[in-house]
């Protein structure tokens, strides 16, 4: 069944650096378009990075360009995220999401938690 399983979440001081891991299994993760999100409580969901399917390019919000980048490895069915500069305002819970556009579906990892904190 289609399994979007992420990780490296956890707890980092202001100025730190985690990356975040996503491997997808059950589907065709390279016709997939990739992104994380993140969500605080009370908050939209909002988009974090994207990246295309084989091609790779990548899009940021910009909140987060310059510190963290999305990339992708199609051979592990893999997407992540390194976070760097990290600060405060980052804490949230990141969701790791598939798209494709083609077959009007979207697939949702479980989320994992980030917090920035002194």
């Amino acid at each position: 069944q289609v399994q979007l399983v992420e990780s490296g979440g956890g707890l980092v001081q202001p100025g730190g650096s985690l990356r975040l891991s996503c491997v997808a299994s059950g589907f065709s993760f390279s016709s997939y378009a990739m992104s994380w999100y993140r969500q605080t409580p009370g908050k939209e969901r909002e988009l974090v990075a994207s990246i295309t399917t084989t091609v790779g390019s990548a899009n940021y919000a910009d909140s987060v360009k310059g510190r963290f980048t999305i990339s992708r490895d199609n051979a592990k069915n893999t997407v992540y995220l390194q976070m760097n500069s990290l600060k405060p305002e980052d804490t949230a819970v990141y969701y790791c999401n598939a798209r494709s556009r083609v077959l009007y579906t979207n697939y949702w990892g479980q989320g994992t938690q980030v917090t920035v904190s002194s």
